[in-house]
């Protein structure tokens, strides 16, 4: 689509003055999908130079122009052990169920910044305790958590021309064994409810995220794996009664039972795989 009101694009590496009607342009699939009234200039993070994944003592830090083919197409080092990067990165990738030109354009700073609720990199990276990198327009630079970030449907925390330069994924999390479940009206439609847990093979320490089903993403921990009445209860306190999703894509009460329909499969199968 023609964006017939923008009259500048900028290299963002010049720094430009943030200005009303201004936009960071990463991969551009949702800039360019509609009309977008308001923009006058586009600010292009292109040529930034970030490297898209990389491994830290720390964990794994992805760029905020990370790709989706990038994503999908890692691989753990092999001296370290990140299962939940082997279980997660693939599905939730897939979970996009879009075209290949999507796959090589659409980036990881977009699919979280839009805070769609069926957004599978918010799932991703909320499931694995990412953290935000954000930098201000006056140089400053703070952090917060992916689970935080996404405030609501649509809605995030981001400042006035506050830019999210990346996510930052703890080693002690991407450890943890963790299984993906996904739900749509159709086989190739948009996510309904998208839930990923993980243990601590440690600790035992235990989480399931929610996302696709809630209009912010809802953690819920336990110290040890759960009993199926603990678990249910704890998601049905954690979702405010409206905070489940009422669109075309899915009735709130369906997506309601769908999620402790997955959370169950989910417990199981982690269940399942300690006692292997």
């Amino acid at each position: 689509m023609d964006l017939t009101t923008v009259r500048e694009v900028c290299d963002a590496r010049r720094s430009p003055r943030w200005q009303a009607g201004d936009a960071w342009l990463a991969g551009g699939t949702y800039l360019f999908s509609e009309p977008q009234p308001l923009l006058r200039r586009l600010l292009d993070l292109e040529r930034m130079g970030w490297e898209a994944l990389r491994v830290t003592s720390g964990g794994l830090e992805i760029a905020a122009t990370c790709t989706v083919t990038q994503l999908h197409a890692f691989v753990p080092p092999g001296r370290m052990a990140w299962p939940a990067a082997v279980a997660l990165f693939g599905p939730c990738c897939r979970a996009f169920s879009s075209s290949f030109k999507v796959w090589n354009t659409a980036t990881l700073g977009g699919n979280i910044c839009l805070a769609l609720p069926a957004a599978p990199l918010i799932a991703l990276t909320a499931a694995l305790e990412g953290e935000c990198v954000l930098l201000a327009q006056d140089g400053g630079v703070r952090r917060m958590p992916v689970a935080r970030f996404v405030t609501g449907a649509g809605r995030t925390a981001l400042a006035e021309g506050e830019l999210l330069r990346s996510v930052l994924l703890p080693a002690r999390a991407l450890r943890r064994r963790a299984a993906v479940r996904r739900a749509s009206l159709r086989p190739q439609g948009r996510s309904a409810a998208l839930l990923v847990a993980t243990v601590d093979p440690g600790d035992g320490t235990w989480r399931v995220t929610v996302t696709g089903s809630t209009t912010r993403p809802v953690v819920v921990s336990f110290d040890r794996p759960p009993a199926a009445q603990a678990l249910r209860e704890a998601l049905e306190q954690a979702v405010d009664p409206v905070g489940w999703v009422d669109d075309v894509h899915g009735h709130p009460a369906w997506r309601r039972h769908m999620t402790l329909l997955l959370a169950e499969e989910l417990r199981t199968e982690l269940a399942d795989e300690e006692r292997v």
